[in-house]
């Protein structure tokens, strides 16, 4: 059966829901972010990127190329709650739905033709969207994710295409070969070194060549490059979660030991969130104390794997929640509401150094294990209690050493 997938992406979303929120700033150049020269764009609107800015470009440098931009700190709450609202209408609109990242989805249509056109679903989907929120978005519709994807990019701002089933070679042709989601600058570079600039030149290559220079990737961009992509949309699913718990030997008291615990499993978490590319919107904190009496309490938040946020998220769980003097025999930290996603860092906050720091621990946990890297917090808890640690309920386990 032909496949139908749709990606469907809301347009400069961060400066969209502004706009929103204050019309002024309608029709000018905006940049959300980091308000100082150290922070970074977030997001940059239309107006803006006729300059060259993009995301992720210092805020110093964005400023220097549009001086006339009007630069926004930005808020995750905000941006966290019309993501929900067009959550909620997709989820009541279409049979199987992806959300990769806070401001797109995919959503598979297959079947849906002998009903009603896919493409017209989908048209109409964006247009209750748009009615509904008042934000800007735009899908692409093909028979796979990738050129989906490419799809959409093409058609922004506030467009719609099909690209028809057989179609997907001649599409991507003469595309940059930037635009194939997998290629990043270090392998855009290494590709126009070999004298590769659009699509096109991919796809008459042989297949064993990409991969004698990328590897098992350059097979993946081969087949991407001729418009083959069998990846299923995963349904969304808000309920998945990772979690840690620490059952102590000797119940304890001293709120001090506990609340160190407490940041060595949520630095742990966290680093798992970016390893799998995950951010999360809901902290919940566990209590148990030596009468076995259980107490959780949560709080969402807005989607991150920031480890400064969430630490302190869950010291202010564990504040509100420790309400009694007794000895406590369990504690336990759990991310949820996840989805994929690359915003991993907060971006609105003047820290490119801070993020500098967290690639770089990153990296050596990645090289050294998990324990190379740790906060003094951590240092100083003994190996009666670290080995104690249940793991993170995730695919790879994960325990403080």
């Amino acid at each position: 059966m032909e496949r139908n997938v749709v990606h469907m992406d809301l347009d400069s979303f961060f400066v969209s829901v502004e706009r929103m929120l204050n019309p002024k700033l309608n029709g000018k150049p905006v940049l959300v972010g980091g308000t100082s020269d150290r922070g970074v764009v977030a997001s940059c609107s239309y107006e803006a990127r006729k300059f060259g800015v993009h995301s992720a470009m210092p805020m110093r440098t964005a400023k220097q190329l549009c001086p006339e931009a009007i630069v926004v700190k930005g808020d995750h709450d905000q941006y966290t709650n019309f993501s929900n609202t067009v959550t909620d209408i997709i989820k009541e609109s279409v049979p199987v739905y992806e959300k990769p990242s806070i401001d797109e989805f995919y959503m598979d249509l297959t079947g849906m033709d002998r009903f009603f056109g896919c493409y017209k679903l989908a048209g109409e989907l964006r247009q209750r969207i748009i009615h509904e929120t008042g934000l800007p978005i735009s899908f692409g519709l093909s028979s796979n994710k990738t050129v989906s994807k490419i799809c959409t990019g093409e058609v922004k701002p506030s467009g719609q295409r099909k690209i028809d089933f057989g179609d997907e070679k001649i599409f991507l042709a003469p595309l940059s070969i930037k635009k194939i989601p997998m290629v990043g600058e270090k392998t855009y570079q290494l590709l126009r070194n070999m004298g590769i600039e659009k699509v096109k030149t991919v796809q008459e290559m042989p297949m064993q060549l990409m991969q004698q220079v990328l590897g098992e990737n350059g097979a993946v961009l081969w087949k991407k490059a001729n418009g083959i992509d069998n990846s299923p949309v995963e349904p969304y699913n808000e309920r998945k979660s990772i979690s840690t718990e620490c059952t102590f030997e000797k119940d304890t008291i001293d709120v001090a030991h506990l609340k160190r615990v407490m940041v060595s499993m949520t630095e742990k978490l966290t680093y798992q969130l970016r390893e799998e590319e995950k951010l999360t919107s809901c902290v919940t904190v566990k209590i148990r104390y030596s009468d076995f009496n259980t107490y959780t309490m949560q709080m969402r938040v807005p989607y991150t794997a920031l480890d400064s946020m969430l630490i302190e998220k869950v010291k202010e769980l564990f504040d509100k929640l420790h309400q009694k003097r007794m000895l406590i025999r369990l504690i336990g930290v759990k991310f949820s509401h996840l989805i994929q996603g690359t915003y991993q860092f907060d971006l609105f906050n003047d820290m490119s150094e801070q993020i500098q720091l967290y690639q770089a621990m990153d990296k050596l946990r990645n090289r050294f294990g998990e324990a190379a890297v740790m906060r003094a917090a951590g240092l100083d808890l003994n190996k009666r209690d670290t080995s104690l640690f249940n793991g993170i309920k995730s695919k790879k386990p994960v325990f403080v050493a």
